[in-house]
């Protein structure tokens, strides 16, 4: 059982989920995962990230064998005190897991026949981040992209808000808008200001949804090839007295949308 604060296992999980993490995490290709349900969807997971090693207390074993005994990871006992140095939430649930960062490469992703993706263009919030992963899963998409300066989706907040969705679609990171726009899709662009509303897209192609940062909307598109011209703003009508919606929410609202949009 490891009880010193100081282990070397202690500092490597510090280190992972620190303020300074994304580096370590960059160099290391490792993440960390907190929880009952990100390990348990780790564990029926054939394509998501992989454990590499899995702390746990006394507690946690007693209350979650049944999952713990199916990891095929290296499984380390772990102190309470050291399950809290450990973590990066207020109560702990005992179940720290180490995980592999997946190798992806945007270059293998293709469109196919009725694909659906999400483009995060510098999209800050890890809860913003972590629900429309978690909504993109739960309406069928086939991935999220995230555009260079979004926030980390391997950070713990990200990891926790995705509640173990990021074991079911895959994440491709620091991909440049123009990167995708040669792709034979519709695209799509939330914007308040748009003319069109979101109830008049049709779709004869696959689709790329396009959600702008939380402040300053889609500023950065202005900086792309012409082939921008391909993207159509799109608007949710409002009729009440809210002024705007949530990033998350609003992403929500535009992926139920497109899930029951048939494509020809």
């Amino acid at each position: 059982m490891i009880e010193s604060l100081n282990s070397p296992h202690v500092g490597r999980v510090k280190a992972l989920i620190s303020s300074r993490g994304s580096k370590e995490r960059n160099e290391s290709g490792l993440f960390i995962a907190e929880g009952i349900q990100c390990v348990r969807e780790a564990l029926i997971s054939s394509a998501g990230p992989k454990l590499q090693t899995l702390y746990v207390t006394n507690g946690a074993l007693e209350k979650f064998s049944e999952v713990v005994n199916q990891a095929q990871c290296e499984v380390l006992s772990i102190t309470e005190d050291v399950a809290r140095t450990m973590s990066d939430t207020v109560t702990p649930q005992g179940l720290i897991a180490v995980c592999e960062i997946p190798d992806t490469s945007i270059q293998n992703l293709k469109p196919e026949v009725k694909s659906k993706f999400i483009y995060l263009s510098e999209v800050q919030d890890p809860g913003n981040a972590g629900t429309v992963i978690r909504s993109a899963d739960a309406f069928g998409f086939n991935a999220v992209i995230t555009s260079p300066n979004s926030v980390d989706i391997f950070s713990p907040k990200v990891v926790r808000s995705t509640v173990g969705s990021l074991w079911h679609i895959p994440v491709y990171q620091d991909v440049a808008l123009d990167e995708i726009l040669n792709w034979d899709c519709t695209f799509i662009a939330l914007d308040t200001a748009a003319e069109t509303p979101l109830s008049m897209i049709t779709l004869e192609r696959s689709v790329v949804a396009i959600f702008g940062n939380e402040a300053r909307g889609l500023h950065n598109l202005k900086g792309l090839s012409a082939s921008v011209d391909r993207i159509t703003p799109v608007r949710i009508p409002m009729p009440g007295n809210a002024e705007s919606l949530n990033l998350s929410v609003a992403a929500s609202i535009v992926m139920y949308q497109l899930a029951n949009i048939p494509t020809s």
